[in-house]
């Protein structure tokens, strides 16, 4: 198993419109322009996307225009509805309940941002950005988190990368009820597991762009939506096994840093980068790390940067 460094950012970007969300995400932007799709780079394209956001995202679309004036880029509107990126597919695992969402997220360490972004586009918001002001994971001030992992199925069809659902869900609603009753007629680009929390329930719901909207059984999701998992699939995701470990463990942080929950192979993209546990009614966010952690609130958010250690000793 291997161990490597990974630096941590936390920053505070209020509305949008004053310069500091665009001066960080302009030092991102050769890394996103490779996210786009070819057919994204074109003005058709651009113009469906466009639409598309406008059609299931009307409440955010002023928040685009300031953005994409921020930003000021050759394509950048185009990018931020994130209805043009390309696949991307990733581990994670997750479990809701008692008012609290804990989750690990597994990628390539060189691929995430990790920058964690307090805003106030609509509302208060904290969470993990991904693709300029997308969200891995994240909470708002009434109390609702959501997370999200891969759905594990290998198909891809026209809509939104999930990580701006998660964004809009939490800029827009107040309950998990709320969060589900618009998170069913927004079209997904590929499967996608989402976990929803606020102080009164907790619910996994499987999304993508062949299928309705689905409840899970519990509140908890690997990499997987239906069983049976192809046994090449689980020799190299090992979901089944680490949804069983995780229903076993509940929502346990320690438990989450240790194997099978932390996955080390980094060099296939399904590395542990972080673990994060959201207590959305008290506003609190703290991330894990082994051996270190980072707390983060509405109340006491502290920009600044951490360089942690991923990955486990062998």
């Amino acid at each position: 198993m291997s161990q490597q460094q990974m630096t941590f950012r936390a920053i505070e970007v209020g509305d949008g419109g004053d310069g500091r969300w665009a001066a960080h995400t302009q030092t991102l932007w050769p890394l996103a322009e490779g996210w786009t799709t070819e057919e994204g780079r074109t003005p058709e394209g651009a113009d469906r996307a466009r639409k598309l956001f406008e059609a299931h995202m009307p409440e955010l679309v002023p928040v685009l225009d300031r953005l994409a004036r921020q930003l000021d880029r050759p394509g950048g509107e185009s990018f931020l509805t994130l209805a043009t990126l390309r696949p991307f597919f990733s581990g994670c695992t997750q479990i809701g309940g008692n008012g609290t969402l804990l989750r690990n997220y597994d990628f390539s360490p060189d691929e995430c941002e990790g920058t964690i972004v307090s805003s106030h586009f609509l509302r208060p918001v904290i969470g993990m950005q991904d693709a300029a002001w997308g969200l891995l994971d994240g909470m708002n001030d009434a109390g609702l988190a959501v997370s999200l992992t891969f759905g594990g199925r290998f198909v891809h069809g026209p809509g939104f990368a999930i990580l701006i659902v998660l964004r809009y869900l939490l800029e827009t609603c107040d309950t998990v009820d709320e969060a589900l009753s618009r998170l069913k007629s927004i079209p997904i680009a590929i499967p996608q597991n989402v976990t929803l929390v606020d102080p009164d329930q907790a619910v996994t719901v499987f999304v993508g762009p062949d299928i309705s909207l689905t409840e899970a059984p519990d509140a908890c999701a690997a990499n997987h939506q239906h069983p049976p998992v192809p046994d090449e699939q689980e020799q190299f995701s090992r979901t089944q096994e680490r949804l069983k470990a995780i229903r076993a463990a509940g929502a346990d942080v320690a438990a989450m840093l240790k194997p099978p929950l932390y996955q080390s192979a980094y060099d296939e993209g399904l590395g542990t980068v972080y673990t994060a546990h959201y207590r959305p009614s008290e506003g609190r966010v703290t991330y894990h790390w082994p051996g270190e952690s980072w707390e983060q609130s509405f109340a006491d958010f502290a920009p600044g940067s951490r360089t942690v250690t991923i990955g486990q000793a062998g």
